[in-house]
C-alpha cells in the first residue's frame, strides 16, 4: 500500500485488524500533496518581511522584498511564541485559508542548541514542561495540512550533553514523533538528522532509529547550513542505507537550501560571501529520496554574534546578511 494512504483507510484497516487479532503498523503521514498542487504559505510576518515593511525608504528593501521577503519560508515557533496552541493554530490556519501548506519548526527542547550555544539561553524548563508543550504544538494541527521540521540540531547535538541528557532527550522525541502521529495526521513531520559534516551516516541513522523515525514522514538535513543539496543528498542515501540494514523503511527527506547557493565554507555562523539557494518547492512525491527543498532558515536571519555580523544575536533578522546573500557577496 502506497504511503500516502488517508486516514480514513488507516481507521478501517485497524478495526479490521482488531476484529481478527492482528497488530497493524501506523501508516506514514500523507505526502506534502497540497504543497505540490498550491505551493508553500508565504509567511506575512516573517522577520525580513517585517523589516521591509519598517523600512520602506532603505536602499536594500526592494531586493529583499523581491528575492526573500516575499518567499516562502518556514516559521519558528519556541518559549518565545506565547501559547502555543494559539501560535501554531492561527498560523495553520491562516496558511489553510489561502490554501496553502505551511512549513513550521519545532523548537524548544530543554538544552536547545547546547553545542553551538549562540542559542543555548532559550528551550522548555524541562522534559515534563517539553512534553506539554509538543503535546500542544501537534494537537492545534488538527486534521490540518502542514509540514514540520522536528527540533533542528537535537540528534546531532547528543554528543553535547551526558548520557542521562542524552537518553532523556531521545525519549523527548520519540514522544514527540507519536504526539505528531496521532493527533496531527495531515502533517507531514521530518525529524532533523544534522548535516553531511556533522555526524556520520551510521551515527545519524541510529539516532533517528531511536527517536522514532518510524512515527513520521522522514528526516531533514541542513538546517541553518550550508551544504549543496547534492552534498546532502549524498549523505541522505547513505544514511537510508544504514537505515534498511536496521530492518527499517527507506524515508523521503527534506533539505534546507536557503542558504546554500554556493555551498559551504567551512564555516557555519555568519560565515561571508554565501547565497541564497533554491526557493522552496517540491522536489518528487516517490516517497523515497528527496522530497522537498525548503528555505527552513530565513535568509538574514542571524546566527548569532560572529562572522559577519558580531553585534546581531542569533535569530535577530539582519538586512545586510541578507543583502549579501542576495548577491553572493
Amino acid at each position: 500500500m502506497k504511503r500516502s494512504v488517508r486516514v480514513t483507510a488507516v481507521a478501517a484497516l485497524l478495526v479490521a485488524a482488531a476484529a481478527t487479532g492482528l497488530t497493524v503498523v501506523a501508516a506514514r503521514a500523507e505526502e506534502p500533496s497540497v504543497a505540490a498542487a498550491s505551493g508553500f504559505y508565504v509567511d506575512p510576518r516573517s522577520g525580513p518581511a517585517q523589516w521591509v515593511a519598517a523600512h520602506p525608504a532603505d536602499g536594500r528593501a526592494a531586493g529583499i522584498k523581491s528575492s526573500i521577503s516575499s518567499k516562502p519560508m518556514a516559521r519558528w515557533f519556541g518559549d518565545w511564541s506565547g501559547n502555543i496552541g494559539t501560535a501554531v493554530g492561527g498560523y495553520v490556519g491562516a496558511a489553510a485559508r489561502a490554501g496553502k501548506m505551511p512549513v513550521l519548526v519545532s523548537y524548544n527542547l530543554p538544552q536547545i542548541d547546547v553545542c553551538g550555544k549562540e542559542s543555548a539561553d532559550g528551550g522548555s524548563s524541562g522534559a515534563s514542561a517539553y512534553r506539554t508543550w509538543i503535546a500542544a504544538f501537534a494537537d492545534s494541527i488538527r486534521d490540518r495540512p502542514a509540514m514540520v521540521i522536528l527540533e533542528p540540531d537535537s540528534l546531532a547535538d547528543l554528543d553535547c550533553l551526558g548520557a542521562s541528557a542524552a537518553s532523556t532527550r531521545l525519549g523527548l522525541l520519540k514522544f514527540a514523533t507519536e504526539q505528531f502521529r496521532d493527533r496531527a495526521p495531515k502533517a507531514t513531520v521530518y525529524l532533523d538528522g544534522g548535516n553531511s559534516v556533522y555526524r556520520t551516516a551510521p551515527v545519524t541513522a541510529d539516532r533517528l532509529s531511536k527517536a522514532g523515525i518510524q512515527n513520521v514522514r522522514g528526516f531533514s538535513l541542513n538546517v541553518s547550513n550550508f551544504h549543496t543539496t547534492a552534498q546532502e543528498s549524498a549523505f541522505a542515501e547513505k544514511v537510508n542505507d544504514q537505515l534498511a540494514a536496521q530492518g527499517l523503511e527507506r524515508v523521503p527527506y527534506v533539505v534546507d537550501t536557503s542558504r546554500n547557493g554556493k555551498g559551504g565554507n567551512g564555516s557555519w555562523c555568519n560565515p561571508d560571501a554565501r547565497q541564497i539557494g533554491t526557493t522552496s518547492a517540491i522536489q518528487d512525491l516517490d516517497g523515497k529520496g528527496l522530497e522537498a527543498r525548503i528555505w527552513i532558515k530565513a535568509p538574514g536571519q542571524s546566527d548569532g554574534t560572529c562572522g559577519i555580523a558580531p553585534n546581531t544575536p542569533a535569530g535577530t533578522f539582519d538586512p545586510q546578511i541578507a543583502y549579501d546573500l542576495i548577491h553572493g557577496y
